[in-house]
């Protein structure tokens, strides 16, 4: 084999594994903690949802959850996918 064919093999290799290590094992370990976050709400949670309204979980479905937020206590479903973070655990005692 040729010199350069071999060099050039070498650094197409080189070259994604450093695109691997720097941006797609990182992103693949974020969306398992995100997925693992909202897989583990519970009802009382405060959440932040994408869209920055700050509420609690009042009911938890298979895709969607039931929030509620404002002094009047609104209520209104979004998608699992939609939810930010979460502000605080309710503690169970």
């Amino acid at each position: 084999m040729n010199q350069s064919l071999i060099w050039s093999i070498a650094y197409i290799v080189a070259l994604f594994a450093i695109f691997y290590f720097l941006f797609i094992r990182p992103q693949k370990k974020k969306d398992k903690e995100l997925k693992e976050m909202r897989d583990s709400l519970a009802v009382g949670d405060t959440v932040v949802t994408i869209g920055g309204i700050v509420a609690n979980v009042a009911k938890i479905e298979e895709e969607t959850i039931v929030i509620e937020f404002g002094p009047s206590r609104t209520k209104m479903p979004i998608q699992k996918w939609a939810i930010g973070s979460v502000q605080s655990k309710k503690e169970i005692k």
